[in-house]
């Protein structure tokens, strides 16, 4: 069972829900991101995210029009894989497509930055896409 907070921006307030690591995550329609697939190989049991992002999530699965591998959303600090300022210790950013041809990356990562939906799209010359609200 993992708690997850998630910052609600029209409240100003932290919501707390409890749930299985197979369940989708909070605010996420037809579970299309679930529990597991947004902490990745964190071992943490307290996640934590904001309303904003779980609907970026939901509008960009949308328009992707098909399932999306997740590598990991959430990270800890100490967990390593990026800077100190990283996205992902806020619950914020998304690594995905890792098991997408360079093609398939490719054409992901272009429907992300035309979308308007992140505020920062890992540049090309990486592997892998990377989204972050």
């Amino acid at each position: 069972m993992a708690k997850i907070l998630v910052y609600n921006n029209s409240t100003n307030r932290m919501e707390v829900f409890y749930r299985e690591i197979t369940s989708a995550m909070p605010y996420i329609s037809n579970r299309t991101l679930t529990v597991d697939e947004f902490r990745g190989s964190s071992n943490s049991n307290i996640l934590w995210t904001d309303i904003r992002c779980m609907e970026a999530w939901n509008s960009f699965r949308y328009i992707y029009g098909r399932g999306i591998y997740v590598g990991y959303a959430f990270k800890r600090p100490w967990e390593g894989g990026h800077g100190k300022q990283s996205q992902h210790y806020a619950g914020l950013a998304f690594d995905v497509g890792q098991n997408l041809t360079n093609s398939g990356r490719a054409n992901m990562r272009n429907l992300a930055e035309s979308s308007g939906i992140w505020n920062y799209v890992e540049p090309r010359l990486f592997n892998t896409f990377m989204g972050s609200f």
